[in-house]
């Protein structure tokens, strides 16, 4: 190096020097390191300091153990394992799972991954574990629309959360709370069954009605009034509420290679977000102070935003805090109950014995009555069996919702690091061999005189999750969704479309953090008539 040539410098610099990077070798601590250095002239400070941290970041980073982490595939540099992520993550995880097991590290950009594919690792999460496991990663998209994690659904475990969790599991989502809008249930879904009947004998897009069904449901117990359908009001929320389903699945660089989040600049992804939130900030405040008109015509039953705004003045909240949780039953409402629903119809008429035994059942207990309400329903018995059938084959989130790790913990030897981002593949263990018979095959009397269900308790079956972050709202979903098929199966018959037979049927997924139906079910209804 220049800096020692011969008859430069002063020679007890070049000694001092010598003697300094002497010390380094024989005394590797950080205070020797960093104490030969005021002995150098600046110029060697500059060349050396660089030289000097990697080093020592080299040298403790060897000295620390090497964390054991589960097995995985290999990582490329910067992206990790995200090229080997397709659209329908659950799919993909599942497949990678099979090769390297049901409890495997991935590294997703910079972020440590989890993946859960097993019964027996998922109770160690949401149940052994549950502290460690339950907080929710920062992501972009669900940070925005929730007002910095004010909701229920994606904030961090804490403090708030718990208060705001407890409060929607006595004033929101409650068994009293449920039964309240039992009269819009039943209403809503009296209005879609008269409208499969004037197009009997006709294709109809059964997924469209299912959805606007579910839309209605939610419009009516949130806000009092409905919200979809024709007319520019309504136009407005159904495109808004598309686009924030988008929105939420949308994948930002930032999420998970933070030094590139320029590129969600770029590329208009932080301009759409921001967009998509200011219009449904706009339509919140609307529904607020509609809500907040002395003026306005009082419903004899509360709807969600007046329970939000009384819990808002008790708590003295601001009232972002009510916007964040409407959008939890919002989406959630929506999106699981339209989906499960269709789901079934499309298993039933792939298994036309099922469907049958089904509609002799229900068909049965109603008797010659006009229509099912949600007091038959306890008598349905196979009429439920159905529904959890589909629960396992299709969850209505295949992934759940990721959580994320709170502190350093291990299972089964293996190191989970703090921050470590956590898939539990609940539609990979609801179809695990190990678990099933026949887990491919659609056979609602597996749960015949069983006692496992989706409550929590049997982790081989868990399409609400289990633990502090199970779905607050999972009986307002199946409750809509046995009132909607009783209905269906009792009014009506069911065949496909002329020239369209049962191996036709697409049972491709939709990407999403919801698995919809890719394509659309088109079905042809029949009144039934008690003969035929």
């Amino acid at each position: 190096m220049e800096l020692f040539k011969e008859g430069t410098g002063h020679p007890s610099t070049q000694n001092t020097a010598l003697e300094s990077l002497s010390s380094l070798s024989t005394k590797p601590t950080p205070m020797s390191l960093f104490t030969s250095l005021t002995w150098l002239p600046f110029p060697s400070v500059l060349l050396l300091v660089p030289i000097l941290f990697l080093s020592t970041h080299i040298m403790f980073k060897r000295s620390r153990p090497s964390p054991q982490l589960p097995p995985g595939p290999s990582q490329l540099p910067f992206i990790g394992n995200l090229h080997q992520v397709g659209a329908l993550t659950h799919s993909s995880l599942r497949s990678l799972s099979i090769q390297y097991g049901p409890l495997m590290h991935l590294k997703l950009g910079s972020l440590p991954t989890l993946v859960v594919s097993s019964a027996k690792y998922a109770r160690e999460v949401m149940k052994y574990q549950d502290l460690d496991f339950c907080s929710r990663p920062s992501f972009l998209s669900q940070k925005r629309l929730s007002y910095n994690f004010l909701d229920i659904a994606f904030a961090p475990y804490g403090a708030y959360w718990r208060e705001m969790r407890k409060v929607s599991m006595v004033e929101l989502f409650s068994t009293k709370r449920t039964q309240s809008f039992r009269f819009i249930r039943e209403e809503e879904v009296a209005r879609m069954m008269t409208s499969i009947s004037k197009s009997s004998s006709k294709p109809i897009n059964l997924s469209d009605m299912l959805m606007t069904l579910a839309s209605n449901i939610i419009c009516r117990a949130a806000f009092g009034k409905y919200y979809t359908g024709e007319g520019s009001e309504k136009g407005d929320f159904n495109r808004v509420f598309g686009e924030t389903q988008a929105t939420f699945v949308a994948f930002f660089v930032a999420d998970f290679i933070p030094w590139l989040g320029w590129i969600d600049k770029i590329n208009g992804q932080c301009a759409r977000l921001e967009k998509n939130f200011y219009e449904l900030d706009d339509f919140y405040e609307k529904v607020i102070e509609e809500h907040l008109d002395p003026k306005r015509d009082k419903l004899e039953q509360d709807d969600f935003v007046d329970v939000l705004l009384q819990v808002q003045k008790d708590l003295k909240l601001p009232r972002d805090n009510a916007k964040a949780i409407l959008m939890n039953i919002l989406v959630a409402g929506t999106d699981t109950g339209s989906a499960t629903s269709t789901w079934a119809m499309t298993e039933l008429v792939k298994n036309p014995k099922v469907l049958k035994k089904a509609q002799d059942e229900v068909r049965r207990v109603i008797g010659r009555k006009n229509k099912v309400e949600e007091s038959d329903l306890l008598q349905l018995q196979y009429l439920k069996l159905v529904v959890k059938e589909t629960f396992r084959l299709h969850p209505p989130a295949p992934l759940l919702l990721p959580r994320e790790t709170i502190r350093h913990c291990k299972i089964d030897g293996y190191d989970i690091l703090p921050k470590t981002l956590v898939f539990i593949n609940a539609q990979a263990i609801g179809r695990d061999p190990d678990c099933w018979r026949h887990p491919d095959e659609f056979m609602p009397e597996r749960f015949m005189g069983s006692e496992i269900d989706y409550k929590g308790q049997h982790f081989e079956f868990i399409p609400f999750g289990a633990g502090r972050r199970i779905c607050p709202g999972m009986l307002v979903g199946t409750t809509s969704v046995e009132l909607a098929l009783a209905n269906l199966l009792y009014l009506f018959n069911w065949e496909l479309p002329s020239g369209t037979n049962i191996e036709d049927l697409d049972m491709s997924e939709a990407p999403g953090i919801t698995a919809h139906k890719k394509y659309s079910l088109l079905l042809v209804a029949t009144n039934y008539d008690g003969s035929n």
